[in-house]
């Protein structure tokens, strides 16, 4: 068997394997513990989870539970897998994505956090379709998060699959387990900032960050 031969098998075979893994990722959130587990939790608060406002509660839960956790095992770098070449002599600034819409769950309290990210790279040879950008937020979003990691796994991934020459990733949320429960503060929300390369200079995120208060001015 030649060594073409050998890769050509090599790749139908990672090709399946990924196809398994994301088969088996896929179908990781077992419902129907999580309905048991639900209808545990309603017991012991002292509810009845038989009356007619709760019956159906455990399985409305496990499905939203599908849905928040969906992005556990699964390859967020999947959406970028088919950058666009830039062409030879051309060149390329900075592309902005402000306002993408997320919701994520902290995986200390099970409580929700939404907010906006906003993703800025500086593109060396390769972009991608801007659609890609809130579905890589969404993949890594959708699992037990806390904000500052989603922000660095966002601009990490970017890195990792288009090597551009500087990535800036702003997120802002509010955070459940700060508005509903403890010192319940209603209005705050949380800021984290990950940058790589040449966003990382200070005044080339500080001119970015410009760019990013006024989507924030123009919608208030």
């Amino acid at each position: 068997m030649t060594h073409g031969e050998h890769t050509a098998d090599d790749a139908v075979a990672a090709a399946q394997a990924e196809s398994d893994q994301g088969s088996a990722s896929r179908s990781s959130v077992d419902r129907e513990r999580i309905a048991a587990a639900v209808l545990e939790i309603l017991e012991a608060i002292g509810e009845d989870p038989s009356r007619d406002g709760l019956a159906d509660t455990p399985t409305r839960v496990a499905d939203a539970y599908a849905e928040f956790f969906g992005g556990v095992g699964q390859d967020a770098g999947v959406h970028l897998a088919r950058p666009i070449p830039i062409e030879e002599g051309a060149t390329s600034d900075v592309v902005l994505v402000r306002d993408i819409a997320f919701r994520s769950v902290c995986e200390h309290h099970l409580l929700p956090f939404l907010g906006t990210a906003h993703i800025a790279y500086l593109p060396d040879e390769l972009v991608i379709g801007l659609g890609a950008l809130p579905k890589l937020v969404d993949t890594l979003a959708s699992r037990p998060q806390v904000q500052e990691r989603l922000s660095e796994q966002i601009a990490d991934t970017l890195v990792e699959r288009l090597a551009p020459r500087g990535v800036l990733v702003v997120l802002q949320a509010a955070h459940g387990c700060v508005s509903m429960r403890g010192s319940r503060q209603l209005t705050s929300t949380t800021v984290t900032i990950a940058s790589r390369g040449a966003l990382a200079d200070p005044a080339a995120r500080a001119e970015l960050m410009v760019l990013i208060g006024a989507s924030a001015d123009q919608a208030g």
